[in-house]
């Protein structure tokens, strides 16, 4: 799936008149099938950017195209149908508590499905095994069954980051899938992602706090601060010169730990974030 972003702007339903946005100027272009990460210090605009490709936010100026398609000039049925071979992944997946993760995980599929099969799978999860497949990667099998309200914080990002490989989407956006993991299954979870992605053809845009990951993992670099593009360039060129530019003041993010103020907002903030998918 192609995206393409001309001079970008976007702000947020609920920012205040006048107040900056979130991102501006914001020029990008990816291609079918390429991998590309997002970096940049804490209120960079990265989870904008990425609710942005999923068409969750439209643009305040500029233009978005997504398969050459501006999804905002669409209508109901066509955006929708847009949507559904998206997946966006939030750094909090809103997991009903309740729900066994064999349900959370077939979720993925529901776009594809009419309304009396999604219905049908509530009450009666199909597909079990594909989904216990699908946590296999992320060395989830064994929580098949059990209810979210159980799962741990990395578990439950695990159990999200399962979803995005029963989903039947063409572009994957992934914020943050590491943030509650420790670093043996933080390499785990990115090598499945990227792996599983180029094997299927499938877009992949990542935004990640672990620099070091982000380097190692992906191809493509996009250096984001203050709503503003900074750099795009291919990893190799990412050197210590231009992440100390755009982690000035934030030098201690480089090692991948956000402020602490952040941190320990993240830890309590409840499970309310929107899944597209």
């Amino acid at each position: 799936m192609s995206l393409a972003l001309e001079q970008l702007a976007v702000r947020h339903p609920a920012a205040s008149v006048g107040a900056a946005p979130a991102l501006a100027d914001v020029d990008l272009r990816i291609e079918p099938g390429e991998q590309v990460v997002v970096i940049g210090p804490s209120g960079a605009g990265k989870t904008t950017l990425l609710h942005t490709l999923a068409c969750a936010l439209p643009p305040a100026s500029g233009q978005l195209r997504v398969e050459g398609k501006d999804p905002w000039s669409l209508g109901a049925g066509d955006l929708r149908r847009l949507r559904g071979r998206l997946f966006l992944a939030p750094q909090t997946p809103p997991l009903p508590p309740r729900q066994r993760v064999v349900t959370a995980v077939l979720a993925a599929r529901l776009p594809a499905m009419g309304l009396g099969a999604s219905l049908a799978s509530l009450l009666k999860p199909r597909g079990a095994a594909d989904a216990h497949a699908a946590l296999e990667r992320f060395d989830l099998g064994d929580k098949l069954w059990e209810r979210v309200d159980r799962l741990s914080g990395g578990e439950r990002q695990r159990v999200g980051l399962a979803r995005a490989l029963l989903s039947p989407a063409a572009l994957w956006l992934i914020d943050e899938p590491l943030s509650a993991l420790d670093p043996t299954r933080a390499a785990l979870a990115l090598r499945v992602i990227t792996q599983l992605a180029r094997e299927r053809g499938v877009t992949l845009v990542a935004s990640l706090h672990q620099v070091d990951l982000a380097l190692a993992s992906f191809p493509r670099v996009l250096g984001l601060r203050e709503g503003r593009l900074v750099f795009d360039l291919p990893a190799s060129e990412v050197g210590p010169d231009r992440l100390a530019h755009l982690y000035a003041s934030f030098e201690h993010e480089l090692l991948g730990a956000p402020p602490a103020a952040d941190a320990a907002a993240a830890a309590a903030r409840p499970a309310t974030s929107v899944m597209h998918c």
